[in-house]
């Protein structure tokens, strides 16, 4: 199983434009998801993020509907945030020098076992129990 990091969604939602290439990559990494050939995770903290995203540029009802993916979507397990991983986040925040919200969801990943986060977000690099894939790698 791979974790996935709000961006695979906050590109395939918000961005959604077919020229773009992060857009094509996170549609083509969700789409493996939902056809049963990647097995991934993430924290239900990115459903927050991509709703707040999408908000930016459309209605809220529509934004609500785009974050709804992070609900739905076969074969993607929405991870709940616990005291442990909030607890980790704060050792790794300090540790790596992340972000709360990066740091929390490289908590939630490390503690459900995963190997690798799928993310162009190059401040999980410094997170050594992680291997960063890129989207142009994760959707070869």
């Amino acid at each position: 199983m791979v974790y996935l990091d709000a961006n695979v969604f906050i590109y395939a939602a918000a961005i959604g434009d077919l020229s773009d290439a992060k857009a094509v990559q996170s549609k083509h990494i969700l789409q493996e998801i939902a056809d049963m050939r990647i097995a991934a995770s993430t924290s239900i903290l990115t459903w927050d993020e991509v709703t707040w995203i999408c908000r930016a540029s459309m209605p809220l009802k529509e934004a609500v509907e785009k974050g709804g993916i992070v609900l739905s979507l076969p074969n993607l397990s929405a991870q709940d945030v616990t005291v442990p991983i909030a607890k980790k986040a704060a050792e790794l925040a300090i540790k790596c020098a992340l972000r709360p919200r990066d740091a929390l969801h490289a908590a939630t990943a490390i503690l459900h076992g995963e190997k690798e986060i799928i993310t162009d977000d190059a401040d999980f690099d410094r997170v050594k129990e992680l291997k960063r894939v890129s989207l142009a790698e994760a959707s070869r």
